[in-house]
């Protein structure tokens, strides 16, 4: 079989804003002293003019961008998830959220698959912080093309957007013909009877290999990649509820406040069916390799079809 292309998001990333910056003169932008790692490095060398480094300031950043955004330009404030979830926290409500400027956040480096950045970088909870911000448009997208097409989509969405990329590289999935990036619209990747799996970001292209793990075991798994959490689409979850009477989270999170939890409110208010949250349990991860952290909490393609399989039965 031929090998896999693996691209890390935060590449995408980098490489999408160049092509965005090319197609709009407005399109700005801002880093805290991380250039080389978000990937903006190669937005700055091309457009010099429209890259500003706030230094490790990241709340005086998200202040900047707000500013830049009410003169009509459509500011990507870029950091590490930890800083530009947790640090800027208040800046992002205040200063963004609140007045719902038209700033676009490109959060690197979530989730465990930082790796040996350890425990104190690795943001967990990002989702579930930006979530509680109304009007805030959450991202989380599953490989290249995604993330890619996310950019532009953000471009276009008038309004604050946070958009969550990753350290490690993950399998391109989505790079076929009819794709289609939609805010607020699921994908159906594979159909299924017997359970749904609903995944977002790296671990999507893992459960599409549990699935098949599961199909060996004579479980029919369907698979729907998330890519946006918020807004969600409730009609591709009650409608995958309806059909196969289980549903399963996967998310590189807390299953507290992100993906699990929006899945479970849709479906406790709409349609109530059992529910099965696959994540970080209320814990913090690690430093490690990527691979070995997420195999150790449960969030590769055997831990996934574990999971999945004793739910099932």
């Amino acid at each position: 079989m031929p090998e896999v292309k693996k691209i890390a998001t935060r590449d995408s990333y980098g490489n999408a804003l160049v092509e965005l910056g090319r197609e709009h003169d407005n399109v700005v932008v801002l880093d805290a002293d991380l250039a080389g790692s978000t990937k903006t490095a190669v937005f700055r060398k091309e457009f010099p003019e429209r890259h500003y480094n706030a230094g490790i300031a990241e709340c005086n950043m998200m202040g900047v961008a707000a500013g830049l955004a009410t003169t009509g330009m459509v500011p990507y404030a870029s950091t590490f998830a930890m800083f530009a979830a947790g640090r800027a926290y208040e800046q992002v409500r205040n200063s963004i959220g609140y007045p719902h400027l038209n700033v676009k956040i490109g959060a690197t480096h979530a989730g465990i698959s930082v790796g040996e950045d350890g425990a104190s970088h690795q943001c967990n909870e990002d989702i579930a912080l930006m979530r509680t911000i109304p009007g805030m448009v959450i991202i989380n997208p599953a490989d290249d093309v995604e993330a890619r097409a996310a950019v532009k989509a953000a471009y276009e969405h008038e309004g604050p957007v946070y958009m969550r990329f990753g350290r490690l590289a993950v399998p391109v999935i989505n790079d076929r013909p009819d794709y289609k990036f939609e805010i607020g619209k699921g994908v159906l990747l594979r159909d299924g009877s017997d359970v749904t799996i609903l995944a977002t970001g790296l671990c999507v292209s893992a459960a599409l290999d549990a699935a098949d793990k599961l199909a060996a075991d004579g479980i029919s798994a369907r698979v729907i990649n998330i890519h946006t959490i918020k807004p969600i689409d409730e009609e591709i979850i009650i409608k995958a509820a309806k059909e196969t009477g289980k549903i399963v989270t996967v998310e590189e999170h807390s299953i507290i406040g992100g993906l699990g939890g929006a899945v479970s409110e849709v479906l406790s208010e709409k349609y109530p069916t059992p529910v099965k949250r696959i994540g970080m349990n209320d814990v913090y991860g690690e430093s490690g390799p990527a691979g070995v952290l997420l195999a150790k909490y449960g969030l590769d393609a055997d831990g996934i079809a574990k999971t999945v399989k004793e739910f099932v039965k």
